[in-house]
């Protein structure tokens, strides 16, 4: 008579792989689905062999077998532990527990059989691992990723709006006011000079001295304060072209020049030995090797902007400042359904439209928002409603409020990522954070 198998196997796939092996080699054989199946079916089944899974639901493999070889009837019958499991503390507690042999899973089909028949000729087992999965690829080299970083790429040196802040409970998401740099090659844009840029220098003076061309988004102390720390332009050799918007109240050499006045700073912009050059922005992009840089206002006190980079099929919007449905303070879906709302704010919707990176704010909550109508930033749920209706890929919060602190922050983004689910927006949230760098 042929010998009789039991396997206790609650994964379907490998019981039918097991089945069907022993059944090639003439073996009877049934299957038990859980430890508790495994234990009756041995009192009918009456097998000569129990092929035991040490993972299975009811009753543990281990539990199974130990119960086995506690009962006078059922001691006698051999059991071969096949398990995932080929930790050294696993392997020796099902031997301890009278297992004759271990086969680990996956398992090559000629490997097992050869123990079936090792078992049943009483040879011992010679190898209680069995055959492992292997630990390289078909090559036998195992697998390294790495990450292909390229050249283009965006970090962000400052995520802070209003003042730079310090200390603990800070530390995550830093406390620089803005500044992203944007590296295409040999090619470094800039977008805005808040104290971010001052670290953001530090890294530069350690290389040859370059062209730099610095996006002034506006002229708010948040977001030129940095400058005057900025190392690049106290030294030889490094160009600086930077670029605003014109309708400031004074031409942007003039703010410039005024922050480093001998009544605010020891230093004057004569003192500065880099080459400077101020360049107000028109209709037309500004080409920057591979980059394709353009302007549009942004709903913000005084003439701000936001800049769209175009690079190697790739789009970033950089649109820091934004009160986006300015005083708006219901629900999100009910000012999807009144286009008039959103009429005014049509160029701007355009021109972050499709994006596959929007770095932007929503720098209140909506309780809060109600006190700062007309500050020039958004509400939480007005954000999420502009990245919708642009239709951004991935969108990245910044210039956060000074009084948010971590924690605050993270909770905030939680409720940012479920009210862009609740208005099916596909569209990825994240905080940005000082150092933060992706490639594209």
């Amino acid at each position: 008579m042929s010998k009789k198998i039991l396997v206790a196997e609650d994964t379907e796939a490998m019981s039918r792989l097991m089945v069907g092996l022993l059944v090639k080699q003439g073996y009877t054989v049934e299957t038990a689905e859980d430890g508790e199946a495994c234990i009756e079916k041995v009192g009918t089944f009456r097998p000569d062999l129990i092929i035991l899974d040490i993972m299975m639901p009811k009753l543990h493999g281990l539990d199974a077998l130990k119960r086995l070889k506690a009962d006078p009837e059922t001691r006698s019958i051999g059991v071969m532990v096949c398990s995932a499991k080929s930790y050294k503390p696993d392997l020796d507690h099902a031997h301890d527990a009278g297992a004759a042999a271990v086969i680990v899973k996956p398992f090559e089909p000629g490997e097992f059989i050869r123990k079936i028949r090792d078992f049943f000729s009483g040879v011992p087992s010679s190898d209680s691992a069995g055959t492992a999965a292997p630990s390289a690829g078909p090559a036998g080299e195992p697998y390294l990723p790495a990450l292909e970083t390229g050249d283009l790429f965006y970090r962000l040196w400052g995520t802070r709006g209003s003042v730079p802040v310090s200390g603990q409970k800070y530390a995550r998401h830093g406390g620089n006011t803005s500044c992203m740099e944007l590296s295409s090659g040999d090619d470094l844009l800039v977008f805005d000079a808040g104290t971010g840029i001052r670290e953001l220098g530090m890294t530069l003076v350690s290389q040859k001295p370059r062209r730099i061309h610095i996006f002034v988004t506006h002229t708010h102390w948040d977001h030129i304060q940095g400058f005057p720390f900025f190392i690049p332009a106290y030294v030889p050799g490094f160009e600086l072209i930077i670029y605003g918007a014109s309708g400031f109240g004074k031409d942007l050499k003039s703010i410039f020049r005024g922050q480093l006045d001998r009544d605010y700073f020891p230093v004057q912009i004569e003192d500065m030995r880099a080459g400077i050059e101020f360049r107000h922005l028109d209709d037309k992009p500004v080409r920057i090797g591979r980059c394709s840089v353009t302007a549009e206002f942004t709903h913000h006190p005084g003439a701000t902007v936001g800049y769209k980079i175009e690079v190697d099929g790739k789009t970033i919007v950089y649109a820091s400042d934004n009160e986006f449905l300015k005083g708006f303070l219901g629900h999100p879906s009910s000012a999807a359904k009144e286009p008039e709302l959103l009429f005014p704010y049509q160029k701007l919707i355009r021109f972050a439209s499709d994006a596959d990176v929007l770095i932007g704010e929503s720098q209140y909550l909506n309780d809060e928002y109600r006190s700062k109508i007309g500050w020039g930033h958004s509400s939480l749920s007005n954000g999420c409603l502009f990245a919708k209706v642009a239709r951004v890929k991935r969108w990245i919060v910044t210039h956060h409020d000074p009084l948010h602190d971590d924690d605050f922050l993270q909770r905030k983004l939680n409720l940012t990522r479920r009210l862009l689910k609740e208005l099916d927006c596909p569209a990825t949230a994240a905080h940005g954070f000082d150092g933060m760098k992706e490639y594209l």
